[in-house]
């Protein structure tokens, strides 16, 4: 050992001398290689020392291994020198640093911790120096980040505490809007974990097609309807009288023609993949739509989904006759559906996730506990509580915290290749 190792022991032993126990902080970093979290501790075993904290991370096989020990007075220099021997072994650099007392323990601040999950095509450093930037100005700490996501977008979570997730949403909407990355904030509190209620439109949303479109198609009246749908989007008519005036349109329409419309629809790239994932975590899902029942729910069987709510066409004798029966499910329905089965299924609304993209779906992304706005016009962008703006539904599951290889690797246990 040269004379400055020596040196370095000596005040070590100097500082251990002061009192029976001092915190001693050891990272390790180099080559990840398996057993090098084994080699530390078994070094660290027997000397009568207490651990308080560890945290490691691997990324591109290069591993950073932290430990806080309280170590007693006595074997420090000891220690010290089979930590440098094993990481010399190791080929590993080892740094050891003493502390006379623990560490001050900030007191706990009212708010809980948050998630801030940052994603994008191409993710830029700007974008990740504002989300840290806005967390500091906001007097919070992170307190970890890892990538959770490198398909279909790249998806970075941070996670910390100190500051309410409230206050950073509107700032971080700013930065959202400026640098063209979508953020979503979330609390991480006790009372955020359990089974969640995920409602979901379906018109552009788990599925690219428009219901009324491919039914105006089969009866010869697209033009008619999609004349009508420019009334609507222009504010002339609210959604129940375009409702009923598209619908009426269909009168005449041969039952078959509603099998022929469901064969042509498709689905949202990763729909399928969201909604096997939300059932394996036992998570309710339902579908609520302006659509008809007729058509979505053979594709919500298909997906897994129990729970649809759609509007009826009424079908006589073989036909349509241009009405619908039973309650429309209009802006106020949707909400209405969200808060009916959070109630029937025990689920707080802050565990609720509502998914849309148009105006019909402002209440229920208001209401939601995380609203989420899918590919969506600008007045539900504004209304949600964050932005998706990749074609791939399954990215959501990235802002609930579930990472792509926790789904890769249950798709390849269930044998399952389809990440549609």
């Amino acid at each position: 050992m040269d004379d400055q190792g020596a040196a370095t022991n000596e005040a070590v032993d100097r500082d251990f001398a002061d009192a029976g126990h001092r915190t001693m902080l050891v990272t390790l970093s180099g080559v990840d290689r398996p057993g090098v979290t084994r080699d530390l501790f078994t070094t660290c075993s027997g000397i009568g020392a207490s651990v308080r904290d560890i945290d490691q991370i691997v990324m591109r096989g290069r591993l950073i291994l932290a430990a806080s020990l309280e170590v007693p007075a006595g074997p420090s220099r000891q220690l010290t020198t089979a930590i440098e021997a094993l990481a010399t072994k190791l080929q590993m650099d080892a740094s050891i640093d003493v502390h006379s007392s623990s560490p001050p323990v900030a007191s706990p601040r009212p708010s809980g911790g948050f998630r801030i999950t940052v994603m994008a095509d191409d993710l830029s450093p700007a974008s990740i120096a504002d989300v840290a930037t806005q967390i500091a100005h906001g007097g919070g700490n992170i307190e970890r980040i890892r990538r959770i996501a490198h398909y279909p977008v790249t998806a970075i979570a941070f996670e910390g505490r100190g500051v309410d997730p409230d206050e950073l949403r509107r700032p971080l909407a700013a930065i959202s809007a400026e640098r063209g990355v979508d953020i979503a904030v979330q609390d991480t509190g006790l009372e955020t974990r359990g089974q969640y209620l995920v409602v979901m439109d379906v018109d552009s949303t788990v599925i690219q097609d428009e219901v009324i479109d491919l039914l105006a198609a089969e009866a010869g009246q697209a033009e008619a309807v999609a004349r009508v749908t420019q009334r609507a989007m222009a504010g002339e008519l609210d959604f129940s009288e375009s409702l009923h005036a598209r619908v009426a349109l269909l009168a005449g329409l041969p039952e078959e023609a509603i099998a022929r419309a469901r064969e042509r629809i498709q689905l949202t790239p990763g729909a399928r993949t969201l909604c096997r994932t939300l059932n394996r975590l036992g998570y309710r899902i339902a579908l609520v739509s302006g659509g008809f029942t007729q058509v979505i729910a053979p594709v919500a069987a298909g997906l897994g989904v129990a729970e649809v709510r759609a509007n009826t066409l009424e079908v006589v004798d073989g036909h349509l006759t241009g009405k619908v029966v039973g309650e429309i499910m209009d802006r106020p329905g949707k909400r209405k559906a969200l808060e009916d089965l959070a109630v029937r299924f025990g689920i707080p609304r802050r565990r609720t996730i509502a998914i849309g993209d148009g105006a019909n779906d402002i209440d229920m992304l208001e209401a939601a506990g995380l609203g989420i706005a899918f590919n969506a016009k600008p007045v539900a962008r504004q209304a949600a509580d964050t932005s998706v703006s990749v074609p791939f539904l399954d990215s959501v599951l990235f802002l609930m915290g579930i990472t792509r290889d926790e789904v890769e690797l249950a798709d390849a246990r269930d044998g399952i290749s389809d990440t549609s």
